[in-house]
């Protein structure tokens, strides 16, 4: 199969390199033209929980030098998926399915905005824990599921045709009938450890590790939960504590791509994660306090670092 990345940062390159790696002709797409000539010069080089591989591959800042592709993978950062949807028009054939991969809320709805609602699926991967070594170089802590969904349900042939392609590069995929249960589930883990982790610029196991960093953590956890509970989401656990630890101990040295950003200099999803509780708790009458205080210290330290007016 022909696939685009679009958005190779650190997830998509853990997604270009095992899917090229299998077999398939990847191209790598993004905006860091280093990172981009380092993959035509070199191949794209993965390291971490899957091996040590180095898979030559075409990359390109522009995506209509990929021409037609079966499947087009979205894997930019929520904010930017709307000019990431419009560069893949260019991929876009008559059969052309686009996979669309964020943390938190939205960003399938925006591809879908752009490109029909008919072309999109719906992505949510957990438990990678990837980060960027250098131009051509990544590295993942862990690579635990892949979930995938149709944006009306149920599972279709398309969809299992999507899910088998991953499953050739080694990836652990499950199919839902269930949009809501397939992002939520997700998001849970991310507003526990994405905001919590970028305040206070630790590990995974170092916030849970410590009572008072944990305590908060986990009332962002519980908050997710009733907001999707008040919702009518169906949720395969009844202790969002428990869940979010058990996920947590899976990539204890992770650091969460929110604190990564920071690190660079760059502003995070915060509104997409850690926000979107808030967003959708309060019309709902859920209060969420943990999760308020800690859109404002990200906000604020985003401030202080201007990347954020």
């Amino acid at each position: 199969m022909k696939i685009a990345i679009v958005g190779c940062g650190a997830m998509g390159c853990v997604y270009a390199a095992l899917l090229g790696h299998a077999g398939h002709e990847v191209w790598a797409i993004d905006t860091w033209k280093a990172h981009v000539d380092a993959i035509n010069a070199g191949g794209l080089h993965l390291e971490g929980a899957s091996g040590d591989h180095t898979v030559p591959m075409r990359a390109s800042t522009n995506a209509a030098d990929a021409g037609i592709c079966d499947l087009v993978i979205i894997a930019t950062k929520a904010m930017h998926v709307e000019a990431a949807a419009q560069s893949a028009r260019s991929l876009m054939g008559p059969e052309t399915v686009v996979l669309s991969i964020q943390n938190g809320l939205g960003g399938p709805d925006t591809a879908a905005a752009v490109l029909g609602r008919d072309r999109v699926l719906v992505g949510v991967v957990g438990g990678f824990g990837a980060s960027m070594k250098g131009p051509g170089h990544a590295h993942h802590n862990g690579w635990e599921l892949v979930r995938l969904g149709e944006f009306s349900g149920p599972v279709t042939p398309r969809l299992e045709k999507v899910a088998e392609v991953w499953r050739s590069g080694g990836f652990r995929v499950k199919c839902f009938d269930d949009i809501d249960q397939l992002v939520w589930e997700k998001l849970i883990c991310n507003v526990t450890f994405s905001g919590t982790c970028s305040v206070t610029e630790r590990t995974i196991a170092e916030v849970m590790s410590d009572p008072d960093t944990w305590a908060v953590a986990s009332g962002c956890a519980v908050e997710a939960f009733n907001v999707a509970k008040a919702k009518g989401v169906r949720l395969d656990f009844d202790d969002p504590v428990a869940y979010v630890r058990a996920f947590g101990e899976k990539i204890p040295n992770a650091r969460p791509s929110m604190l990564l950003d920071h690190l660079a200099g760059r502003m995070s999803e915060i509104e997409a994660i850690n926000g979107a509780i808030p967003r959708v708790g309060k019309p709902l009458g859920v209060a969420t306090p943990f999760n308020d205080v800690i859109c404002a210290l990200v906000r604020a330290k985003e401030r202080r670092m201007g990347v954020r007016t």
